[in-house]
């Protein structure tokens, strides 16, 4: 779909040499890509927020203001070409808090290319960090205004049919796109969309990248036009520490300093638009591991009405902290369908993290399909000959082929992980697949890894690739597990995201955690439920609700890399002017909603899909809509996904016009096990059929139509799109050959009659 999208916006950019815009222009054509560029299939893809003008008619292309009466064009734009809407403003705003960053850009853009008489859809499409998370879209354009909501699934049976890919969803695992049906020519949208995000955090600071890289063509082409730009950053640490702000890609000017949180502005008339994303880091100065806790009641209109609170830890930037000596075995899927760029890039992650190993450490490899390959039948202290020896029998052994069995090969990792001693015993399982026995993996690893006492049980680390795997799954059997679930739901993430979660995973500094005084309260539920050990490279946040008197004073336990013991005070307080509800609502909703699929708990899955509904946080119990008000009756609440009530939603849906429109699920789902078992790769699309065939197809919508609606029924020639290449090229063969004996007379017949040609 990527490749049909930046195909459209290519036809589309073409189609706009049509638009006169006339002599006071303040930016030249855009210049025609490199022959390099034109080839890459990204592209064309967006970089930034975008809106598109979607032109099937070829005809209606023109300045909405100054029309030049171009010669007629024939024809029509088979698929829709795509032409980028020149934008009038632009504003991004970014709250941090914690680990989180919630993303709103508002912007205004403009139907410069379509006549005054005439009307198209439009296309908003936004560029994500990878696995943002889409909070909701609110448009208002002319008399109508459009939002986005929530509604929970199980209401509507008929939901599934409702949805098409063209209305709206990912593009791209990191793209969201939406349709905004019938905007008339020369007309002002102005696009309200919100997204969240985790920080990124490394060397002591966190980080965030927002898309914010315009092309040049979505520049007003008019001098006299105001162009505004403006980025507005609030950060709340909660933490009661000084913070500092490292680097910044645009010009920020500092509004205020507090104990805690900074204010950064940047607004500017511009010549031309940003061609830089924007990004920000900053530090939480500590030399040491520190954390605390934030305490909040719930909002009025909460469903869970126990109090809030969320113990933060973090690891600090002194580098001399000891990290625990390890012992790692890596599980790696070398099924059919990690063939390719999946399998080229697990190898790169996988050999480049064997050569960050420490010398105290020892490691072993499992390849596995069907059946179980082992680099060595016991662990291996690592040496430059033994990583050397690894690599090697990595290139040699990873070729993708046969089925996905995960259970045997886990076995076999927690067996030779058995002796463990003065470490930390780490099991990575990566994957792209779903398999049958999930469950009963799930409760094999629990009787396993979960044991008493003070010692070291095995870590679980686990990692998905594309979107045929269980990922809920994979969250599940990290949480037994005690270590953590990461994913590259976009095959071109894969390298960078698995060496960032091996780094992450193989940096411990503080294990075994435990919270011993919230044992007193009344009523205590914890997210996660067991705790990760705590990395140099990434805090930990716990989020949970009580009920009681909380306590005083809190004390965190664990064990340090010199198994030495360790326990920290956590400053206690409320919190002000950070909304924890919304802040740990993501992670509480993929815990759960792991924990409904594994327990198959009904009320679990009512208790997601409300939490869903309240945050705006999408999830596999809730579906999104996109519904249109008319200019009186606009939504009430300022959120871009809005609770719905489920009568209203039923009266919206059910309700004759396009007034609401069902969006597909904007989730992973819960993997796909015909996928698996046809080794599908991930990223996979339906093949297209060879080009003969697809001539085929066409003909039953031009002038041969006439013939086959005969002789064919249109649902016969629908079929013909689902059969495989060898039976396409034979049926292709064949209406060749009967083509021969009489297909041209026919159409003349038929067709042609009483033309001269």
């Amino acid at each position: 779909m990527a490749d049909d999208f930046a195909k459209a916006v290519e036809d589309g950019l073409k189609l706009s040499k049509r638009v006169y815009l006339g002599k006071d222009r303040a930016v030249a054509p855009p210049k025609p890509p490199s022959p390099m560029e034109r080839t890459m299939p990204s592209y064309y893809l967006p970089t930034s927020p975008m809106v598109y003008a979607v032109i099937s008619d070829p005809g209606i292309v023109d300045n909405p203001d100054i029309p030049s009466y171009q010669p007629y064009v024939h024809g029509k734009s088979d698929p829709p070409a795509l032409i980028p809407l020149q934008m009038n403003g632009i504003q991004l705003d970014v709250d941090c808090y914690l680990n989180t960053a919630f993303v709103r850009v508002t912007g205004s853009w403009r139907v410069h290319c379509v006549m005054g008489s005439k009307n198209c859809d439009c296309r908003i499409a936004v560029p994500m960090a990878d696995q943002g998370s889409i909070l909701g879209v609110e448009v208002e354009v002319m008399k109508k205004s459009y939002c986005t909501k929530l509604i929970v699934m199980e209401d509507y049976k008929d939901i599934e049919n409702a949805a098409q890919v063209e209305d709206g969803g990912f593009l791209k695992p990191n793209i969201f796109t939406l349709k905004i049906p019938q905007v008339d020519g020369g007309a002002n949208l102005s696009i309200k969309i919100s997204w969240s995000q985790k920080l990124s955090y490394g060397d002591g600071q966190f980080s965030i990248s927002v898309p914010f890289s315009f092309p040049e063509y979505v520049t007003p082409a008019v001098k006299k036009i105001s162009k505004k730009e403006k980025i507005q950053v609030n950060v709340n640490t909660g933490t009661g520490s000084e913070i500092l702000c490292k680097t910044t890609s645009h010009p920020l000017k500092e509004l205020r300093r507090n104990v805690g949180q900074l204010g950064f502005l940047y607004e500017s008339e511009v010549l031309k638009w940003s061609n830089t994303d924007f990004s920000f880091s900053y530090a939480v100065s500590s030399s040491h591991i520190f954390g605390g806790v934030l305490l909040q009641s719930p909002p009025v209109h909460d469903v869970d009405q126990r109090e809030m609170f969320c113990v933060y830890l973090f690891p600090g930037n002194q580098q001399s902290q000891k990290v625990f000596k390890k012992d790692v075995v890596f599980v790696v899927d070398i099924s059919g369908s990690m063939q390719g760029k999946p399998l080229e890039d697990t190898r790169n992650a996988l050999s480049a993290s064997l050569n960050k190993l420490n010398p105290e450490d020892s490691f072993s490899i499992i390849a596995f399909n069907g059946e179980t390959y082992l680099f060595s039948a016991s662990m291996e202290l690592v040496t430059k000959d033994a990583v050397e020896r690894a690599i090697q029998w990595i290139n040699i052994n990873f070729i993708a082929g046969g089925s996905t069995d995960i259970l045997p090969p886990l076995n076999k990792a927690k067996e030779m992980l058995s002796n463990a001693r003065g470490s930390i015993p780490i099991i990575f399982l990566i994957t792209d697949g779903a398999v049958e026995d999930e469950r009963q993996i799930c409760d094999v690893m629990k009787s396993q890894l979960i044991r008493g006492g003070s010692s070291i049980c095995p870590r679980l680390y686990t990692f998905g690739i594309g979107l045929f795997c269980n990922h809920h799954f994979l969250q599940m059997l990290a949480t037994i597990g005690r270590g953590q679930y990461d994913a590259a739901y976009d095959v071109d993430f894969i390298e960078s995201r698995m060496e960032i979660f091996f780094d992450r995973a193989l940096s411990p500094i503080l294990a075994n955690i435990a919270i011993d005084t919230l044992d007193d309260l009344d009523e205590v539920e914890l997210y996660p439920s067991r705790f990760p050990d705590l990395s140099s490279e990434s805090p930990l946040i716990i989020s949970g609700r009580y009920k009681g008197s909380f306590p005083e004073t809190l004390q965190i336990k664990g064990v340090l890399g010199d198994l030495n013991n360790l326990a920290i005070d956590l400053n206690i307080q409320k919190a002000k002017d950070i909304p924890l509800d919304k802040v740990s609502a993501k992670q509480q909703i993929d815990l759960l909603t792991a924990q409904a699929w594994f327990s198959e708990n009904e009320q679990l899955e009512e208790k997601v899909a409300k939490m869903s509904i309240l945050s705006g946080v999408t999830s596999e119990y809730t579906r999104v809509i996109f519904l249109e008000t008319d200019g009186v009756k606009k939504a009430t609440e300022s959120a871009g996904v809005q609770k719905a009530d489920k009568s209203d939603a039923l009266k919206t849906i059910d309700s004759r016009g396009p007034k609401t429109v069902v969006l597909q699920n904007l989730c992973v789902g819960f993997g796909n096990l015909q996928a698996t078992a046809e080794n599908l790769r991930p990223g996979f699309e339906e093949p297209k059929l060879p080009e003969a065939a697809e001539i085929f197809v066409k003909a039953a919508s031009n002038c041969c139509g006439k013939i086959w609606s005969r002789c064919c029924c249109m649902s016969c020639i629908q079929c013909c799109t689902k059969i495989n290449n060898e039976c396409a090229i034979a049926l292709m063969q064949l209406c060749t050959a009967l083509a021969c004996f009489g297909c041209f007379d026919l159409c003349a017949e038929v067709c042609c009659h009483g033309n001269d040609g």
